[in-house]
């Protein structure tokens, strides 16, 4: 295994934008940077912490470069720094990406557009379709009305889930493959790709970094977030996640170019 897509995602990352505040919050995380704030689902555990330097003012490429430690918390930061740079709507049209628009219902929940209904039409015309899903998302289980589903969870909590050392056996029969994320900042993402290799794979969650990098990699589908209001973004990670993102973060969604 290489550091290849870490590389090449922290050298894409200019040398003169700074950092300007970040935090490692309970459920989630950001970074504000000069470019723009990118935020990350907080992945504890791992090894011990290694740097201890307070990254305001320095360098965004130099903290995106925690996304290759392997104290997972130095790690979050590390990706959500690169979503910092990444992140920026300029970067992401040339992606030929399309933006989810939110519709706040009555009750003020936020109405959003996922991955899994973007793909659904495509998983449907698929004869006997199996779909690996990596890491338990919400109403992951609806996957089972068209398709046989796999999900693979490190903390299996459902009758669905699958311990996720079944990657080595279930990733390679996949037509399709869902994957989490989190996996860039436990390091797992670049043997599941291999593993996925014959499926379609999509790549879904905020903690996703919207780069051809990726794309380059064996990513078809890069299913992200934008942040739109930096402010609630801020403070429903300073809360714990007791408030919600809310309509702070926009999904956006860009396909491999075929």
């Amino acid at each position: 295994m290489t550091w290849t897509i870490y590389d090449q995602l922290i050298d894409g990352v200019p040398e003169d934008v700074k950092v300007i505040d970040y935090c490692l919050g309970k459920n989630w995380s950001y970074v504000e940077a000069e470019s723009a704030m990118g935020v990350s689902f907080t992945c504890s555990g791992g090894a011990k912490p290694t740097d201890n330097r307070d990254f305001r003012q320095l360098p965004l490429r130099e903290m995106a470069k925690l996304s290759k430690s392997w104290c997972f918390e130095e790690a979050t930061l590390g990706i959500a720094a690169l979503n910092a740079w990444y992140g920026q709507k300029h970067l992401i049209d040339k992606m030929g990406a399309t933006y989810d628009k939110p519709i706040e219902l009555p009750d003020g929940s936020i109405h959003k557009i996922d991955a899994f209904e973007i793909m659904r039409p495509r998983i449907e015309q698929t004869e006997n379709a199996e779909v690996v899903v990596v890491g338990h998302f919400p109403h992951v289980d609806r996957i089972l009305e068209y398709a046989n589903l796999t999900v693979l969870e490190r903390n299996c909590r459902s009758e669905l889930d699958t311990p996720d050392p079944a990657c080595e056996y279930v990733l390679p029969n996949a037509n399709f493959a869902f994957i989490t994320g989190v996996t860039l900042e436990n390091k797992t993402c670049p043997r599941l790709l291999e593993l996925a290799c014959n499926a379609h794979v999509t790549m879904v969650g905020p903690s996703v970094v919207m780069s051809q990098a990726l794309m380059d990699a064996g990513v078809n589908m890069l299913a992200g977030s934008i942040v739109l209001d930096p402010e609630r973004a801020r403070q429903s990670v300073k809360s714990g996640g007791a408030m919600s993102f809310g309509g702070a973060l926009q999904m956006v969604s860009a396909e491999k170019l075929q």
